[in-house]
């Protein structure tokens, strides 16, 4: 376009004029993303974002423009960036449906609490408030969403805006906006005119802990016959006191699904996840035990299950203040660091011998564990997602990278992955958004480039977003995308069986997953029988190795995976036909219920049951 036309609302041939010692009011917003150590920027331009456009260009050899297929990945891949690495995640889009096609990855940022920046492109001041193309009332549309959000007056605001907006995200763990009248990047700004606040950037200190809370907890401990402790994504990083203090107490780990990561698969007594997307110990434990360790944790369904219905004393760990109480009743409330508040409690509490308690959770947990292992090691039969995981574990790295996405597979995968702390495993948790787990793989790649990612995803979420395989190929990022394909929503469909009165929507043609790879330049495998999976699993290793991206159309059969929080294998809680029946279509013959192997250990079993609440 030439230079002299009027678009949105702005002559571009004023703006263009340089004056010494000016800069763009863009240029300036970009190196002030430089100085905050932004690498990537995930959007696709438009009229009124071009100034942005103009600024990056002049700055590419400092940051790097991604451009998606569709902005809702770009702002998912921001968000799923800020989740891996700690550090903003910057999204943008154009005015209107740019803008307004962000909305889903903000909203998961804002369910997660991670920083993530928005920059929303807007018609020229000139044509603002005229009804004009594409321009509306944006702050209205992203107030929800944001922890700050605003629409920049003058040019020498663009620069000051944009830092404000940085630094509300990070010291208030969510999203800000910026709109952005396309007019005001090109406008020159004195040079000395803006800062940066990067350089003084600072976390909270963790808060010192009171000796008094870390005496009752050790105290409560001392005394419990069944204690769990109960770890969330605050505890990631510090996996060894929670286990250190499980064995010292003899209490089982129970752990939040999107804290799968954060320890061993085969620490003994690793229960996994509670009601939705759970694991048969973690279910089975709540209703028996006495004494609840809730650390850095906000377990969602907490309220609606009831699952704390039966304890008795509840003891909570949160560095935030307004965490605390929040799930529970709290017998003692510890406001503190995770890991500084185990240790002083490690420090407190007496060691206690071995217990029956402790024992029959170890039992079963290793019944839960071979009863996994059956099914992921099973040759003959039609091909199941369990076969695929088994492959996935088998030729993963020791650090590998696991972006999730929503449905079956978040399930599954927290089952079925066997995992150490190295590894990284990262989801929609609380938003839990369909389509994350392309968007999340592209963020991880770039993010950590040596490191092997994985995008694992139903056919239903890799639907959503399967346009974006082409940003994989565009920008050369060796991921192997694992799609589990049975034309369906399979958890939706799971939901439908529990409350509805049939399945309606939750069917859908199949696709041909390699055709289409191949049709944007990726390796494509379709894999219909167990015997095939080894072969092409090795030439999917061969093929990243190579630079390339894979995708694996895995065509597995479409039962539903075990649902352990609708559990029929106690006597006392279910007729013998429909235990018999249970036991035969969830191929668990073998399972046993926990009551079980607490009688075995001379232990009365409360029975209960958590429900499932909400939905």
């Amino acid at each position: 376009m030439a230079k002299n036309v009027i678009q949105f609302g702005f002559d571009t041939k004023v703006a263009n004029k340089r004056e010494v010692g000016t800069i763009k009011a863009g240029v300036a917003t970009v190196k002030l993303l430089e100085s905050w150590g932004i690498k990537h920027l995930y959007g696709i331009p438009g009229g009124s974002i071009n100034s942005l456009m103009d600024a990056l260009y002049e700055e590419q050899e400092h940051i790097d423009y991604v451009q998606v297929r569709h902005e809702e990945v770009g702002a998912m891949a921001a968000a799923m960036h800020a989740k891996m690495t700690g550090e903003i995640g910057v999204c943008f889009g154009s005015a209107g449906p740019g803008g307004t096609h962000l909305m889903n990855g903000l909203y998961d940022a804002r369910e997660d609490h991670v920083p993530v920046l928005a920059l929303v492109g807007q018609f020229g001041t000139a044509g603002m408030n005229w009804d004009t193309f594409q321009e509306i009332n944006e702050n209205p549309i992203f107030a929800d969403v944001s922890v700050y959000n605003r629409t920049v007056m003058t040019a020498e605001q663009l620069p000051h805006v944009v830092d404000e907006a940085i630094r509300q995200a990070y010291a208030k763990h969510g999203v800000a906006v910026v709109q952005i009248p396309v007019n005001l990047g090109w406008v020159n700004i004195p040079s000395d005119s803006w800062y940066s606040a990067a350089h003084s950037h600072r976390k909270f200190p963790n808060p010192t802990l009171d000796p008094e809370d870390i005496a009752l907890a050790a105290n409560i401990l001392n005394e419990a016959e069944r204690p769990v402790i109960f770890a969330g994504i605050g505890t990631r990083g510090k996996s060894k006191v929670v286990i250190d203090l499980c064995r010292k107490i003899k209490a089982p780990l129970a752990n939040t699904g999107i804290s799968w990561d954060n320890f061993p698969s085969d620490f003994e007594a690793l229960l996994g996840s509670p009601n939705r997307v759970s694991t048969k110990p973690s279910v089975e434990v709540f209703p028996e035990a006495d004494v609840v360790v809730f650390v850095g944790n906000n377990y969602p369904f907490a309220e609606v299950s009831k699952i704390f219905k039966n304890v008795k004393k509840f003891i909570q760990i949160d560095i935030d203040p307004s965490k605390l109480g929040k799930r529970h009743y709290t017998d003692v409330a510890i406001l503190g660091d995770a890991g500084d508040a185990l240790k002083a409690i490690y420090d407190k509490v007496d060691e206690k011998p071995e217990t029956g308690w402790w024992r029959a959770n170890l039992a079963n947990v290793a019944n839960w564990n071979e009863y996994v292992h059956r099914l992921e090691t099973k040759t003959e039969g039609e091909l199941q997602l369990y076969q695929v995981y088994n492959q996935i574990n088998r030729v993963s790295e020791e650090d590998a990278i696991y972006s999730i996405d929503v449905g079956d597979v978040t399930q599954t995968s927290i089952r079925h992955l066997h995992m150490n702390p190295q590894q990284m495993w990262r989801t929609s948790a609380l938003f839990a958004t369909m389509g994350i787990g392309l968007p999340g793989a592209i963020a991880a790649k770039l993010d950590f480039p040596g490191r092997q990612v994985w995008n694992l995803a139903g056919d239903g979420g890799f639907n959503m977003v399967m346009q974006d395989l082409a940003t994989q190929v565009q920008y050369k990022l060796p991921i192997i995308n694992v799609v589990f394909a049975n034309k369906q929503y399979g958890f939706i469909k799971d939901e439908q069986e529990d409350t509805n009165k049939g399945f309606l929507g939750v069917q859908f043609q199949d696709t041909d997953y390699k055709k289409l790879a191949e049709s944007m330049g990726a390796v494509g495998y379709t894999v219909t029988e167990i015997s095939q999976l080894k072969d092409v699993f090795d030439s999917a290793i061969r093929d990243i190795a190579e630079g390339r991206v894979v995708v694996i159309d895995a065509k597995i059969s479409n039962e539903r995976p075990l649902p352990a929080e609708l559990l029929e294998l106690d006597p006392r809680l279910s007729p013998e036909e429909d235990i018999a029946e249970f036991k035969r279509r969830y191929e668990a013959e073998d399972l046993k219920p926990f009551s079980y192997f607490l009688e075995r250990e001379g232990l009365e079993p409360h029975i209960g049951k958590i429900e499932q609440g909400g939905f």
